[in-house]
């Protein structure tokens, strides 16, 4: 049973990388983004992934930092995958271009962790794993906003 709340946290293992794992678990989002902008509706399909990668995800938190012997281990990256898809809320689908810019927003927002980002951390369990993410997830959401109002509008969805 733990190899598969494991596999579920890590996003498929992916959190196991020795190298990097929130920016390689990010990869996780950015595949579930591009599987959802060729549904019939992006926006509603990114909301229910979030909500239930949230649920999931706040309630293994706790058994991923009493696996791991420590707070906010980093194996566990469905934060990132919400953070991700947070930044990529918008109505229509995202183009590859949008993916990839929202990738390095998205990372950027999540090592700076601006307010009240740090202090989410702070929480115990699956909350103080996921809230900073969701947050640096909001701020990525402003900037890509704003990138697409003020540049190439047609260039960031399909």
């Amino acid at each position: 049973m733990n190899k598969i709340k494991l596999a579920i946290v890590s996003c498929g293992f992916l959190g196991l990388s020795p190298f990097a794992p929130g920016t390689v678990g990010t990869l996780g989002g950015v595949a579930l983004a591009y599987w959802l902008s060729h549904t019939q509706s992006y926006l509603l399909g990114s909301i229910v992934a979030c909500v239930l990668l949230y649920a999931i995800g706040r309630s293994l938190g706790a058994w991923s930092e009493e696996y791991a012997g420590g707070k906010d281990p980093g194996f566990f990256v469905l934060d990132e995958v919400i953070g991700y898809l947070v930044t990529l809320l918008w109505v229509g689908p995202p183009s590859v271009l949008a993916l990839t810019v929202a990738f390095f927003v998205f990372r950027f927002f999540d090592i700076l962790k601006p307010p009240p980002g740090r202090r989410m951390e702070r929480l115990g369990g699956g909350d103080g794993i996921l809230l900073d993410d969701v947050i640096a997830g909001l701020y990525g959401l402003g900037v890509m906003a704003l990138l697409r109002i003020f540049f190439l509008d047609g260039a960031w969805t399909l």
